[in-house]
C-alpha cells in the first residue's frame, strides 16, 4: 500500500528547496555590465529647443517630462493648467504650430523645435487678443481654471475655420471642459472674435 501523505510531504520539501534555489539565483550569480552601469528607473536626459511664445528655450529633460510640465516646471508658463492630467479637459490646451493639442498627453521631446503658443503668448505688444478681450466682454469665466485651455483651443479653432454656426463652436470645444457650465458665455465671445454676433 502507498503511503500518500509521506509522498506529499516529500514532493513539498522538493517543490520548496528547488523554489528557493531558483529565487536565490540571481543574487548569488554576478550582475551583468549593463546592469551595473544603468541602475534600475535610470531615465535619461536630453537636449531640446523649443520655440515658447516667440522664444528659443533651450532645456535639458528626462525624456518622460510632458511638455505641460517643461513649460510649468520648467520655463515657469503657469497659464496651461494641469487638470485631469489625461487629455480629457483640455485645461492644458496650447497651440503647436498653430493646432490645438493637449500637452498633458505629448512629450517635451517630440516638440523638439516645434513653435508652441501658450496663453501667455496670445496678447501682443501690451494688447489682449481678441479672444482674451471677449472672454471679458461676455464673462467667459468664472472660477478661470479652464480659462487659458479655452482661449488656446478657441484659437485655434478660429485659426482651422470649421466652425461657422453655434452649435459647430460648441461641437468643436467639446474636448475643452468648464466646471462651473459657463459655456453660453464661452460660445458667445468665440463668436465675437470670429466677428459673428452673438
Amino acid at each position: 500500500m502507498v503511503d500518500f501523505d509521506a509522498k506529499r510531504r516529500e514532493l513539498l520539501k522538493v517543490t520548496a528547496a528547488t523554489g528557493g534555489a531558483l529565487a536565490a539565483a540571481p543574487l548569488l550569480t554576478e550582475s551583468t555590465p549593463a546592469a551595473a552601469a544603468e541602475p534600475a528607473g535610470a531615465t535619461e536626459a536630453v537636449d531640446v529647443v523649443l520655440r515658447v511664445n516667440g522664444s528659443e528655450q533651450r532645456l535639458t529633460l528626462d525624456t518622460r517630462t510632458t511638455l505641460l510640465d517643461a513649460l510649468r516646471e520648467h520655463l515657469q508658463l503657469t497659464g496651461t493648467k494641469k487638470g485631469c492630467d489625461h487629455g480629457q479637459c483640455g485645461a492644458c490646451t496650447v497651440l503647436i504650430d498653430g493646432r490645438r493639442v493637449n500637452s498633458c498627453l505629448t512629450l517635451a521631446v517630440m516638440k523638439d523645435g516645434a513653435k508652441i503658443t501658450t496663453v501667455e503668448g496670445l496678447a501682443t505688444d501690451g494688447s489682449l487678443h481678441p479672444l482674451q478681450q471677449a472672454f471679458i466682454d461676455h464673462d467667459a469665466f468664472q472660477c478661470g481654471y479652464c480659462t487659458p485651455g479655452q482661449i488656446c483651443s478657441a484659437a485655434g479653432l478660429i485659426a482651422e475655420g470649421k466652425a461657422k454656426t453655434a452649435d459647430e463652436i460648441r461641437e468643436l470645444m467639446s474636448g475643452n471642459i468648464c466646471r462651473c457650465g459657463a459655456y453660453p458665455n464661452i460660445v458667445a465671445a468665440i463668436q465675437q472674435a470670429m466677428g459673428a454676433k452673438p
